[in-house]
């Protein structure tokens, strides 16, 4: 629960509204609309400021397009398994172009069944790229996050031209399992026009690419991998670093968010020079979270789970940073607590999850916006409560020994 007695005059009171999204249920911006609705119910007076953040995943162009304009470019790419499907992203006016390479290779656009980091592929990655290549921009912003691959980034880059080679000189198939054979890398037929655009990698955490912390171990299960099978997947990627170091002359084991997207980062950053980012600090200067924060009163953020891996680059860690730096006074509002939640409670005031003795995650799951909405308007009902009595008390002592 909110501390209550910190805050200014509750009739001057600004509150920014800033959640990345509900993965499932609520994109950021609907999460900012039912958290503004249920800020403003318990708090009519207050003054909100909406922001809804993303940290380079899902939502990303919608994100930056709301806040920068551009316009939506239309490309016939390869989903995770090879199928053709239409994505979008986004060029801006200055002629950046920003793509989400979760509108290619997102574990959303696999039914359950169909997922498996072995052999799925981020080919759909580098068609993106050509296309906003072929439209003549020269830099290119990639945000990584929410991927349904484990392959490095081999595929993103075979579609630029590249050839992945077994022993005797055969394409290695797609997926990230078939890098354990990996021994040639050609980068003959790359397209020359990638070495002179100036590529950003968004990336939505900082893991490395292998080891404990490393795409496979970490977030292979999530995208259908049994432990037996994140184990395999590790190994090849330790394999594929290696055959980029020596051909290449990149050392990608360890760089900071290589790990990123099953391995896009280290991809980018080999074959592309892309330099890596946060994708919170992307978005956050491009939507100004920051000059926002200022001045404010409350920090209101929030996303569908809060675990350990909120602290590795994910926008609700960035925020919450953030308004300490001000000194702005912060509540999160995920969907539900995981283990490893307690790593941000250093910067909060509290932590309200929607999920909880009220609320049901079937309930929860049912109406997202309606229990998140809820849940901020009970949070700060309680908190306008006590701090009324508080005030009153104040005034009660002053005219008492005034």
């Amino acid at each position: 629960m909110l501390e209550t007695g910190r805050f200014g005059a509750l009739f001057e009171m600004r509150i920014v509204v800033a959640p990345q999204e509900y993965k499932g249920t609520l994109t950021a911006g609907q999460a900012a609309e039912a958290m503004a609705a249920g800020a403003r119910r318990a708090i009519p007076e207050a003054t909100i400021d909406a922001i809804p953040l993303s940290d380079g995943g899902p939502g990303l162009i919608e994100v930056i397009q709301a806040s920068r304009g551009g316009t939506i470019v239309k490309a016939i790419v390869q989903d995770p398994l090879g199928r053709l499907i239409e994505a979008r992203w986004l060029r801006l006016e200055d002629g950046t172009a920003l793509l989400e390479s979760a509108k290619a290779t997102g574990l959303t656009l696999l039914k359950e069944a169909e997922r498996d980091p072995r052999v799925t592929t981020s080919y759909g990655v580098g068609q993106l790229i050509q296309s906003a290549l072929e439209h003549g921009c020269g830099r290119i912003i990639v945000g990584l996050g929410g991927s349904a691959t484990n392959d490095g980034g081999a595929g993103m880059v075979a579609a630029l031209g590249a050839r992945f080679l077994d022993a005797d000189g055969n394409d290695l198939p797609t997926g990230g399992a078939a890098l354990a054979a990996l021994e040639t890398i050609d980068i003959a037929g790359l397209d020359p026009r990638l070495a002179a655009a100036s590529v950003l990698a968004a990336a939505d955490v900082t893991n490395p690419l292998c080891g404990p912390e490393g795409a496979s171990l970490m977030y292979g299960p999530q995208k259908g991998a049994s432990q037996e099978v994140a184990v395999e997947l590790d190994a090849a990627l330790f394999r594929y670093a290696d055959i980029i170091e020596r051909d290449a002359g990149v050392p990608v084991l360890t760089a900071p968010g290589a790990g990123a997207a099953g391995g896009l980062g280290a991809g980018l950053i080999a074959f592309a020079g892309a330099e890596v980012r946060p994708g919170f600090e992307v978005v956050s200067e491009a939507v100004r979270v920051r000059e926002r924060l200022a001045g404010a009163d409350l920090l209101l953020t929030g996303e569908g789970r809060l675990d350990a891996q909120t602290g590795y680059g994910k926008a609700v860690a960035g925020v919450v940073r953030l308004a300490a730096e001000w000194g702005v006074h912060a509540l999160i509002v995920p969907g539900m607590l995981a283990p490893g939640w307690e790593a941000v409670l250093e910067y909060v005031d509290g932590i309200e999850p929607v999920v909880g003795s009220v609320i049901t995650a079937e309930d929860a799951m049912a109406r997202p916006a309606d229990t998140l909405s809820l849940t901020v308007e009970r949070a700060l009902a309680g908190w306008r409560r006590i701090r009324e009595v508080d005030t009153s008390a104040a005034a009660s002592d002053r005219a008492e020994f005034g």
